[in-house]
Order: structure tokens, then C-alpha cells, then sequence
């Protein structure tokens, strides 16, 4: 086997376990150690297949991103079909798309905790690819917001996209961490989505005027 086939395949080895660890533990379970155990090489190998552990992480958050994608595609779709105006069906786009995160948020919360918690040294910034992969996702949230708002300015919609993600996370993470009490996934899904709705018929109602 060629070097160059041998690295890679140790590499996918590598995000394999390392993905493992994280969706067990959250990043605490990304040790050198007991990845090379797993993925059956001597520490210092590791680092013949990847740069740090760093790089690990970024690969394993990518695949949440697309995992996260995938599940969002799913929920943009129904909507696209059934509603009798372009405001209902913007409405209901970001209403399903707020409750899909959720609901992904709900059930893989360590590796979503990973997307959020890793930490780069000072100076050192994501790698391209991944920040293009965040970039993306936030266009399932503007095509609705563009829909209830076209008049908005280039740009706008990309940060009001931002906005409404911030407020969602935050509903999601102080929900599902239970900082302000326990809440059931149930009655936070459904106050995602009067929150969502709400939001929605005030943009529609501020173009209005």
C-alpha cells in the first residue's frame, strides 16, 4: 500500500474515533491516546495523518454541519409545497427549519455541544472550508426572510438570518440545558414555533406599513 493511501486511510480512522468520542463524551473524549488506540496506531502516528487534534475536531464538527444540513433540506421541503401564500410558506419554512434544529439539537446534543465549544488558540482562525460550510447553512434561513422582506438591502438578510438563529439557539440551549428549569421537548418545540411565527408576522406586518 502506498504511503500517501496509508496516511489517508489512518486519517479516516482517526475522525472515525474521534467522532465516536465526541458523540460519548463532547470534546473531554478527544485524547490522543485513546484515539491511537482505537484506530490501532502508536500516538506519535497521529501526527503523521493530521497536523493536531485540532484538525480531527474540525473534520468531526464538519460532518455535524452536513448531518445538521441534511436534516434541515428535509424540513425545508414540505413547506415549500403546502401553504396559499408566499408569506404563509416563508412562515412555515422557518417554522419547520427552527423545529428541525431542535430536534437534531435534541438528539445528537454532544456533538452539537462540540460545534460550539471548540476553541482555536489565539491567532488561528477555521480552516476555509468549514467556515463556508457554516456560511451555507445560514441560506436555508434567508431564502424565507428574503421571501417575507424582499426590500431589504444586500446584506441584510444574512444578518437578520443570524439574528433569528442566535434567538432560536438560544431557546434551544437554555431549554435543553435546563438553565431556566426543565422544560419538555414537547412544550419547547412548541414555543419555538409560536416564537418563530411571531417574528415572522412582524416582518410581514412591517413591510405591510
Amino acid at each position: 500500500m502506498k504511503t500517501e493511501t496509508r496516511r489517508q486511510n489512518l486519517r479516516d480512522a482517526l475522525i472515525a474515533a474521534a467522532e465516536r468520542a465526541i458523540a460519548a463524551n463532547g470534546l473531554a473524549g478527544v485524547k490522543a491516546r485513546d484515539l491511537a488506540a482505537e484506530a490501532g496506531c502508536a500516538v506519535g502516528a497521529i501526527y503523521n495523518a493530521v497536523a493536531d487534534l485540532d484538525e480531527l475536531v474540525f473534520a468531526v464538527n464538519g460532518r455535524t454541519l452536513a448531518a445538521l444540513e441534511r436534516s434541515l433540506d428535509d424540513a425545508a421541503r414540505p413547506a415549500r409545497k403546502k401553504a396559499a401564500s408566499p408569506a404563509e410558506a416563508a412562515t412555515a419554512r422557518l417554522v419547520h427549519l427552527a423545529v428541525a434544529y431542535l430536534e437534531f439539537v435534541a438528539a445528537n446534543t454532544p456533538r452539537w455541544r462540540a460545534v460550539f465549544e471548540h476553541r482555536l488558540p489565539d491567532g488561528r482562525a477555521a480552516p476555509d472550508w468549514y467556515v463556508a460550510e457554516q456560511s451555507r447553512l445560514f441560506t436555508y434561513i434567508e431564502a424565507p426572510l428574503r421571501d417575507l422582506q424582499p426590500e431589504l438591502a444586500a446584506g441584510q438578510h444574512a444578518l437578520a438570518a443570524r439574528t433569528l438563529f442566535s434567538a432560536v439557539h438560544g431557546i434551544v440551549t437554555l431549554g435543553l440545558e435546563e438553565k431556566l428549569g426543565v422544560v419538555p421537548l414537547a412544550m419547547l418545540r412548541a414555543q419555538i414555533e409560536i416564537f418563530v411565527a411571531a417574528l415572522a408576522g412582524g416582518l410581514v406586518a412591517t413591510r405591510s406599513r
